[in-house]
């Protein structure tokens, strides 16, 4: 279990570091975005479901 939490922080400290080069991540066709004039919503539905995807096959993956 150490190992694994450590492996964890790791992988998110390099997502952290390379966020601005992995900019297209967070906006794919299909997240919602509301413009007013002062005030923007976000929300990345797509974007959810994709890491959802990944991390279920990472999980089996490491589980099986």
């Amino acid at each position: 279990m150490r190992q694994f939490l450590i492996l964890l922080g790791v992988l998110l400290i390099a997502a952290g570091l390379l966020w601005p080069w992995l900019g297209w991540a967070g906006h794919l066709p299909g997240d919602i975005i509301i413009r007013h004039k002062n005030f923007t919503f976000y929300f990345p539905l797509v974007t959810g479901i994709v890491v959802s995807i990944v991390l279920s096959l990472l999980f089996w993956f490491i589980n099986r």
